[in-house]
C-alpha cells in the first residue's frame, strides 16, 4: 500500500517539526527565531483553533505505546468520533494560513526537519482523510494498532539522553556560552543535540572535518614563538594533539563535545594572539 502523504496538510507532521526547528534555534541561541516560532505556536495551535482540536486527536494516536489490543482499538473509535466533531473546512483554511506563515517567516527547510515517528504520523494522517477507500482505511488501522500496542523501544547506548536531560543539556550550555561560542562550536553543538533525532550521521561527518582541521591548526601553531619558547606550552600542545589523535577509536559523546569544544576555543585564542 503507497498512498500520496501531504505533510504541510498534517497537522501532526507540522506540529513536530515547528519543535524541531525550535529546538535548533535554542541550541544556537537565536533568540529572534526562537522567539518567531513560539509566536506562531502560540497562535495558529491556540486553544479555540481547530488545528488544536486535530492535533488532541492525534497526538494520543502517535505518542502511547504499549496498550492491549482491544484498548488501542478503542482508542482509534474515541479519536473518530472526536475527529467527526472538527470542521474539516476550518482545518483547511488554517493549514493555508499556518503554511504561509511558515513559508514566509521560517522558509520550507522546516517541512524538510526530520521527525522520527514521521511514518507513524502519516498513517495516522492518511486514515482519517475521507478519499481514501476502505481497504485502505482497514490496512492503515492496522498500522496504527500495532504501533499503539508495540512496547516502546530501549535505546542502549553509552550516552543516554531523556526529553528531561535533553533539555537541561540545551539550558546548560546556552547559560554557558552564551555569545561566546563562534560558528564552528555553534555547528558542533547544534549537530550534537540534533544527532538524538537523525542518527548521527551529519554529527559524525562535522565531527571529522573539525577535529581535522583542528590537528592542522595546532600543528601549524607548534612552530609558533609564543608556543615553541614555552616548554609549558609545547607540552599542552602535544597533549592536545595526542588527545585529537585519540578520538578516531571513540564513539561521539557529550565529554569528546566538550573537550572539542574547549580545543576550538583554545585554537581561535593562539590565533588571535598570533595575529
Amino acid at each position: 500500500m503507497r498512498l500520496k502523504h501531504n505533510k504541510k496538510r498534517n497537522t501532526a507532521f507540522v506540529y513536530e517539526a515547528l519543535v524541531r526547528e525550535l529546538t535548533k534555534s535554542a541550541i544556537k541561541n537565536d533568540k529572534n527565531k526562537m522567539k518567531i516560532i513560539k509566536g506562531i505556536i502560540k497562535e495558529h495551535f491556540a486553544k479555540d483553533s481547530s488545528l488544536k482540536q486535530e492535533l488532541k486527536v492525534f497526538k494520543p494516536l502517535y505518542e502511547t505505546h504499549g496498550l492491549e489490543r482491544d484498548l488501542a482499538e478503542k482508542m482509534i473509535i474515541e479519536a473518530k468520533i472526536a475527529y467527526s466533531k472538527i470542521s474539516k473546512k476550518e482545518v483547511f483554511r488554517e493549514q493555508s494560513s499556518l503554511i504561509r506563515v511558515i513559508n514566509k517567516t521560517l522558509g520550507t527547510s522546516v517541512f524538510a526537519n526530520f521527525v522520527p515517528n514521521y511514518k507513524n504520523l502519516a498513517s495516522i494522517y492518511s486514515m482519517f482523510n475521507d478519499s481514501i477507500g476502505i481497504k485502505d482505511k482497514v490496512l492503515l488501522e492496522g498500522k496504527v494498532v500495532e504501533a499503539l500496542t508495540k512496547e516502546p523501544e530501549k535505546k542502549e547506548t553509552k550516552d543516554p539522553i531523556d526529553n528531561l536531560v535533553y533539555k537541561s543539556f540545551v539550558k546548560r550550555f546556552n547559560e554557558r556560552y552564551q555569545n561566546k561560542l563562534n560558528e564552528s562550536q555553534k555547528t558542533l553543538l547544534t549537530k550534537y543535540v540534533t544527532s538524538f533525532v537523525d542518527g548521527g550521521l551529519e554529527l559524525k561527518i562535522i565531527m571529522n572535518e573539525e577535529i581535522g582541521t583542528l590537528k592542522e591548526k595546532i600543528r601549524s601553531m607548534e612552530s609558533h614563538s609564543a608556543v615553541s619558547s614555552d616548554k609549558e606550552m609545547e607540552a599542552k600542545t602535544g597533549k592536545v594533539l595526542s588527545l585529537l589523535e585519540s578520538y578516531r577509536d571513540k564513539e561521539i559523546d557529550i565529554v569528546m563535545i566538550e573537550e572539542v569544544l574547549k580545543i576550538q576555543s583554545l585554537v581561535e585564542e593562539l590565533e588571535r594572539d598570533d595575529g
